[in-house]
């Protein structure tokens, strides 16, 4: 097995542009977490013109919603979520400035289009090992929608959180390229 890339957000040009379908990562850094309903209402933000309660330039969004933290730790357990319940969104929102997201499943058509001509990159996370992502977790904060309670946006600290590259830069999709080979 190949040594995974160890990568640091933000996602700059330089570190997209290195990545290939199918490497296999640690990344570290800061991420938001988001999923539907914050997905949604940055979306209506962004098409009402109005100012974004988050940066999203060259930022990476991890498609989850954690548990709560028990006492003592900074996080409960958290794994992705189907990114395809993001899709109707993620273009608009990768075309803001997103350049990374975290997830599981195969996104559409128009996902994979705005990942190539924004240069963005999908991973892959490991579903089913919740709590074990939990430790790759190192502080963790509300960053925006705190009404949203467990699905409000949090920014998280994380250190080398395994990671898998399903669409890269120049359009690959690593779904795709394993269906065409009949596994």
């Amino acid at each position: 097995m190949l040594k995974p890339f160890e990568i640091r957000t933000p996602l700059n040009i330089e570190v997209r542009a290195g990545l290939n379908v199918g490497d296999c990562v640690l990344l570290s850094g800061s991420v938001y977490t988001g999923r539907d309903t914050a997905h949604r209402r940055l979306f209506e933000a962004i098409e009402r013109g109005e100012n974004l309660p988050i940066n999203l330039r060259d930022e990476v969004m991890f498609y989850a919603a954690p548990t709560p933290a028990r006492p003592g730790q900074i996080i409960g357990s958290i794994g992705p979520t189907t990114s395809g319940r993001m899709d109707a969104f993620t273009p608009r929102l990768i075309e803001a400035g997103l350049r990374g997201m975290i997830g599981k499943g195969r996104r559409s058509p128009e996902v994979i289009d705005a990942i190539k001509k924004h240069q963005a990159v999908y991973f892959g996370a490991i579903g089913g090992i919740a709590a074990l992502t939990a430790r790759c977790v190192r502080k963790a904060t509300v960053a925006a929608y705190e009404d949203l309670g467990p699905e409000a946006i949090l920014r998280l600290e994380i250190l080398e959180l395994p990671l898998v590259v399903i669409n890269d830069v120049r359009g690959g999709d690593l779904y795709r390229d394993v269906m065409r080979r009949n596994c």
